[in-house]
């Protein structure tokens, strides 16, 4: 958690922000949630996934962001603009364009802005877990496009390490709500963590995928994994994780989006079980009775990112690109502030020394498209 608090802490220090807390889903403090009738302040749209901006997870985590800067520069106003569809992602983004001075568009599905960034270069894109393509799908770049990728398997490698040390039944896995990239790579990096674990450091923890819930991804491989295929059904979320209960895993990595609070539940009702979040830091999501399912959380960090480019377009240093961040500049890690987490000291200590390794490039955990697997990856 130290590593996620400096890039915010950052982020405060550059600008003098006083960042909103992840869980909550208000849509106050002055932004006038849909007004956009300043002439001063930007006026900001999120487009999100059918979960929406209060899923406690990845859409709320940039929606946080934004809220941040609204509460340093309470001129600026913004709507989140939920769409139910996400083959209608695009669509959804050309309706509103007009609208706005900046659009946020957190997800895969949001890759063929580009096309309408180009039609409105007096307009501000930023987006999440994905680069611009094309119409042909072809990755481009934009000088009004803010495209942030993460190192996904990065923070999945330190869940796989997590649960591979703390496992009790020796049966782990990760569940995932589509076979984007972003999910891909965490469940890679769950599954080169899981393995870097047995061989260097003495755990013996198999991997549980399910044939029947095995994901295909954006190149129509098969992946496996386990994959509710949408990113807000709770109920099929709740079936895969009775499954994976059935089997007798006992820590499950969820990375799944609103599909995922079908897991928790799942678990939740098992009783013998945990889960380690994803995104953002979930320990409040996992309160069950008087006990916790949640080890910790692995990190991609958001928000602090989303706010420094609309400060960056506040103050006239925007500068549209394609990025992949890193542990490096504190975008990857995990929850170990006391209190938000059950981790043992061993296993604090290992993720420590991997946080460093990952860092120096010394450990690079597979991913969908960097030609290694779980089984052969540098490091291992």
């Amino acid at each position: 958690m130290k590593r996620y608090l400096s890039i915010v802490l950052t982020v405060v220090c550059l600008f003098g922000m006083s960042l909103l807390g992840c869980g909550d889903n208000s849509n106050s403090n002055g932004n006038n949630n849909g007004d956009t009738s300043s002439d001063e302040g930007l006026k900001i749209v999120i487009v999100s996934s059918p979960s929406g901006v209060d899923d406690a997870s990845f859409n709320q985590d940039n929606y946080n962001g934004i809220l941040a800067f609204i509460e340093n520069h309470p001129d600026a106003t913004v709507n989140d603009v939920r769409e139910r569809d996400s083959n209608n992602a695009i669509a959804a983004v050309e309706a509103v364009v007009a609208d706005y001075d900046v659009i946020v568009t957190p997800g895969f599905q949001f890759a063929g802005i580009y096309d309408i960034a180009i039609a409105n270069p007096d307009k501000y894109f930023i987006l999440i877990d994905s680069f611009p393509t094309d119409a042909d799908m072809n990755e481009m770049t934009a000088d009004n496009i803010y495209a942030m990728q993460f190192a996904e398997e990065e923070s999945g490698f330190f869940a796989g390490i997590t649960a591979a040390m703390q496992t009790e039944s020796g049966k782990v896995a990760s569940v995932h709500g589509i076979a984007y990239p972003s999910n891909v790579n965490y469940q890679f990096g769950f599954e080169s963590g899981v393995n870097y674990a047995n061989k260097h450091l003495g755990t013996d923890a198999t991997v549980v995928s399910l044939p029947s819930y095995a994901g295909t991804d954006v190149t129509d491989a098969n992946v496996g994994g386990n994959y509710i295929g949408d990113f807000s059904d709770e109920a099929m979320g709740k079936v895969v994780g009775e499954a994976l209960l059935a089997q007798g895993v006992d820590i499950i990595f969820v990375a799944a989006g609103a599909s995922g609070n079908g897991v928790f539940t799942a678990v939740k009702e098992n009783g013998n079980a945990y889960v380690i979040g994803c995104d953002v830091d979930q320990f409040d999501e996992g309160v069950n009775g008087d006990s916790n399912i949640v080890l910790t959380s692995a990190l991609k960090v958001m928000a602090p990112n989303v706010t420094l480019q609309l400060e960056n377009i506040a103050n006239g240093t925007f500068q549209g690109g394609n990025y992949t961040l890193r542990a490096d500049t504190d975008s990857t890690g995990y929850v170990y502030a006391s209190g938000r987490h059950q981790l043992t000291d061993e296993t604090l200590s290992a993720l420590d020394d991997a946080y460093v390794m990952i860092k120096n490039g010394d450990i690079v955990p597979a991913s969908n498209f960097n030609g290694s697997t779980p089984d052969d990856f540098k490091g291992l």
